[in-house]
């Protein structure tokens, strides 16, 4: 294998990316907008970059992903994609009849300098955008960000271009998830539902990247938040923002434009996170925490203890989306390993750096932007080895090299089953998680135990 000639010898790069910790922008906005009932997601560019969008979605979720184009040729290469962008607006309402169509743009229309808002009120003064019907956008140029900022922005055109304010509030707490699995998103409204909270959550992709397959196909599958209901987050009382990353310009958007109070903190991933989240929804709605919450914590914390001779002092590297691994870091933390290496390879501006040393102390490696690329990963990797990798699909490839464990976390994972369907989020989701750190250390210990020690009851 060529990574077998990564040298452990460290050189800054500052204009160079060797396997980038990230993919672009378009992805995270067409994810957000597939969490908005009957949106269809548009690409503004050529055929060949929606095709990648869609491919890396449909093969993350083993879901085929909908989504259509501005088709760019040459021509509107050379002299912009007004032309294109009006008649697919007018071709995707007539042919596919969404509520909403959600631009995101691509590299090439951001190069060429397209003025969608003025592409947008074009069509709306030809009446292309049909009564009742709505299009919005979102700049996403892939040359900068990464995924999770699409997402970021996305969210905060959908705030823009929906959330509304009669002058009236309403006891709905508006929830902002970061960019998570459709299982996580599921588990967050069910944490909400057992606490008795009245919530409005948007982007919700459950039951739309993990629906059943029952023989029918569905355009627009009934998950999702209808706009109505976005439409009324602008008369909440409260916001809370889960994952600063990935929705911390929609929450100042919410604030800023309704005067929304918001709450931004962790993704609740594991004990300390989720009893955070928890707590903030417990005050804000004035309810008691109920029973079925209170067991699924003593339940983690029982397997936690239970087994915690197999976690206690391990060490582990992680790599992905900054949102994810600030709870990764705070779950590892909260069971006793030693956090050795966090990348991402999405730029914060130095907030993840400072937040992933604030729960994992001064002695880790922590990086982000685009040199925070699994070739340095693998480096530092090689310098100090972990007994526990957590990290995206291709990290697969360091751990087969390594020789070291692997847990699929993040995005993209590509050839592994059940991360749509099993959350990381909430208690529930901290056992599942926990069950599978311990599967990878009881199975390492079986394969490499001498005949004596190979033992039924561990």
């Amino acid at each position: 294998m060529l990574l077998r000639h990564t040298p452990k010898e460290i050189i800054e790069r500052s204009a160079l990316t060797i396997n980038p910790a990230k993919t672009c922008q378009p992805i995270g906005a067409m994810y957000a907008a597939l969490g908005v009932h009957r949106c269809l997601p548009h690409s503004h560019g050529s055929q060949g970059c929606c095709a990648y969008h869609r491919s890396a979605l449909t093969r993350h979720y083993a879901d085929p992903i909908m989504a259509s184009t501005s088709s760019f040729t040459e021509g509107a290469s050379v002299f912009g994609g007004q032309a294109n962008l009006l008649e697919s607006i007018n071709n995707v309402f007539a042919l596919y009849d969404p509520e909403i169509i959600a631009v995101n743009t691509t590299c090439l229309s951001e190069v060429i300098g397209d003025d969608i808002t003025q592409i947008l009120n074009k069509a709306a003064a030809e009446n292309k955008i049909p009564h009742g019907k709505s299009v919005m956008y979102a700049s996403t140029p892939s040359f900068k960000g990464s995924h999770v900022t699409g997402y970021e922005n996305m969210l905060s055109a959908i705030v823009q271009n929906f959330a509304k304010s009669s002058g009236k509030r309403h006891n709905k707490i508006t929830i902002l998830p970061s960019f998570v699995e459709p299982s996580d998103m599921s588990e967050i409204k069910y944490i909400a539902e057992e606490l008795g909270a009245a919530y409005i959550m948007y982007p919700d992709t459950s039951d739309v990247v993990n629906g059943p397959l029952d023989g029918k196909f569905r355009m627009y599958p009934k998950g999702g938040t209808p706009k109505a209901l976005i439409e009324e987050s602008g008369d909440s009382e409260y916001a809370i923002a889960l994952g600063q990353t990935g929705t911390l310009s929609a929450a100042k958007l919410l604030d800023s434009k309704f005067k929304v109070k918001t709450k931004i903190i962790d993704l609740p991933i594991g004990i300390s996170a989720t009893d955070a989240f928890v707590d903030t929804l417990r005050k804000i709605a004035g309810v008691s925490v109920p029973e079925q919450l209170v067991r699924e914590r003593g339940q983690l914390v029982d397997v936690l203890c239970d087994k915690n001779q197999y976690i206690y002092g391990k060490k582990v590297s992680l790599s992905g989306d900054p949102d994810i691994l600030i709870g990764l870091t705070q779950f590892c933390k909260d069971a006793g390993m030693k956090i050795l290496h966090v990348l991402s390879g999405t730029p914060s501006g130095g907030k993840f750096v400072k937040r992933i040393k604030e729960i994992a102390g001064g002695d880790v490696i922590v990086k982000e932007g685009a040199q925070a690329d699994l070739f340095y990963f693998h480096q530092l990797i090689k310098n100090d080895k972990p007994d526990l990798i957590l990290g995206n699909t291709y990290c697969k490839y360091i751990a087969r090299d390594m020789d070291i464990p692997l847990i699929r976390t993040g995005f993209p994972i590509y050839d592994r089953v059940g991360h749509s369907y099993f959350p990381i989020t909430g208690y529930r989701g901290g056992l599942h998680l926990l069950i599978k750190m311990l599967d990878a250390f009881m199975d390492r210990q079986d394969r490499d135990a001498p005949e004596e020690q190979f033992e039924l009851v561990m």
